[in-house]
């Protein structure tokens, strides 16, 4: 008797995305009035970032649909973070208009030529391939304070436009955040940049392979 198909849109940890994706667009409906309201779900979608992924190991659910729902949700909680930016700040729409465009050009076609490569998740890189990528990826101190500080950046500037939090030493926390973490949100979009760069090698050793092989036939 032949077993019955997985239904992998109802594998935890995609459930668990599809949370996030809920979580966002209450976030986003917030975020141009209530600030508390709409970081604390913008928080928990964060959170439950670093739960779908340790849930696709544990139940061995790991899926391309649940890594591109994974990236796709990521590149659109930044995107729609910075496009209230552009509304806060208009002065700097230029800044926030190019972030945006880098992050998710970028990511998108790592991801893509990852996939076609036959890799799972954009996270899987080869010893042999780029250094910067390779200790980005494969050391979690890094990637975790690269992102978190990325995140940190665009979250201060936000909460900025509502009030300066906690003063310290005459000077608003949030502002000390921002200031401290924009080093971080640039070299951060520097990896995106190479994100592209390696990704467009990638497809191009992937089409002269194909045509190579069409040729041949």
């Amino acid at each position: 008797m032949e077993k019955p198909k997985e239904n992998i849109f109802l594998f935890v940890p995609n459930l668990i995305g599809y949370s996030r994706v809920i979580l966002l667009i209450a976030s986003f409906y917030f975020m141009p009035t209530n600030h508390v309201i709409s970081c604390w779900l913008y928080v928990i979608s964060g959170l439950l970032d670093a739960i779908d992924g340790h849930a696709a190991r544990i139940f061995d659910q790991s899926t391309k649909f649940g890594a591109m729902l994974d990236q796709l949700t990521d590149r659109c909680s930044t995107t729609g973070l910075c496009v209230t930016l552009s509304y806060f700040y208009p002065q700097y729409m230029f800044f926030f208009q190019l972030s945006s465009a880098i992050d998710i050009s970028c990511h998108w076609i790592y991801l893509h030529s990852s996939m076609l490569q036959g890799k799972t998740s954009h996270k899987f890189v080869d010893l042999s391939g780029n250094p910067i990528m390779r200790l980005y990826y494969t050391n979690k101190l890094v990637l975790f304070s690269m992102c978190a500080g990325n995140e940190a950046f665009y979250a201060s500037l936000y909460l900025m436009h509502f009030t300066p939090g906690p003063i310290v030493a005459g000077i608003g926390l949030f502002d000390i955040v921002c200031i401290a973490t924009a080093p971080v949100a640039f070299v951060k979009t520097c990896i995106s940049l190479l994100h592209g760069y390696v990704a467009c090698q990638n497809l191009a050793i992937i089409d002269q392979e194909e045509r190579s092989k069409a040729k041949k036939n």
